[in-house]
Formats: C-alpha cells, structure tokens, sequence
C-alpha cells in the first residue's frame, strides 16, 4: 500500500511504516467490556458451557451407571445414546464458539449439509459393513459344515 492512498475506512496506513500506532486507540474496534453487549456475550458463553458440562456429566454418569450395574443392554442403544448427546454438543459448539450461530441460515445450512451427509455415510457404511461381516462368518460357517470341517 502506497502512502497516498488514505481511503477513510482503511485504516492501515495509518501503522504501515510506524508499528506504534498498530498498538495504539487508532485501530481499537473492541467493544468495552463492561458494555451491556459485552456481558450478554460473556452471558451466552458461561450458559453454553453450563450446558456442554451438563451434557457431559450426564454422559459419564449415565456409562458409568451402565458399565457397573447393567452390562448385558444392547449396544447399539447406549452408542445411539452417546452419538446423539455428542450431536448435541457439537451443535453447541459450532453454534456458539465457531460462530456459525451468528451466520445467516443460507450459509449455516452450506456448512451443515455436507456435515449431515458425511455423518449420513459413515452411518451406513458402518452399518453395512457389520450386516456384511455376519453373512461372511455365516457363510464362512455353511462352507465348513458343508466341506465336512470341524
């Protein structure tokens, strides 16, 4: 940038040669933070993470309460359970810590679809895999009996 160009909304000529005033009230664009916008957000951060730990409590004590006194409930229950709480934190998360909250829903929806559809994928493709291995060791069963092996 060239020392003539002084357009009043680029501010960066201002410390392209003096570094000083990069670090000075010229360029401040942060709000205060006794600002009422400031606390709201300190609000809305404090509540999300309230709500991640929460979740999380309720995740460790709910695989704890299993693993101890329950071991014989089907896992495909307690991985659903634990897939959709950890869904749920990672809505918060995005949400509020990566922004896309604050985003417009067009591009929110840009964003999440590929997400969902990643998610949708592995899904089957796992699920797939699994009905896949039960037929081979099935039929890997069939072949010995038929073959005469023990």
């Amino acid at each position: 940038m060239s020392h003539h160009h002084s357009d009043a909304h680029d501010l960066t000529h201002l410390y392209e040669l003096d570094q000083s005033k990069l670090y000075s009230d010229v360029l401040a664009h942060h709000e205060d933070l006794n600002s009422p916008e400031s606390k709201a957000k300190v609000k809305k951060i404090w509540k999300v993470t309230g709500i991640l730990t929460l979740i999380t409590i309720i995740e460790v004590a709910v695989g704890l309460g299993l693993y101890f006194s329950n071991p014989s409930i089907h896992h495909i229950f307690v991985i659903t359970f634990f897939v959709a709480l950890t869904m749920l934190k990672a809505y918060y998360i995005v949400k509020v810590f990566m922004h896309l909250g604050d985003e417009t829903r067009t591009f929110a929806k840009f964003v999440l679809f590929p997400m969902m559809l990643v998610f949708w994928m592995a899904t089957v493709f796992l699920v797939d895999s699994t009905y896949h291995l039960g037929i081979n060791e099935t039929f890997g069963h069939t072949i010995k009996a038929l073959v005469g092996g023990h």
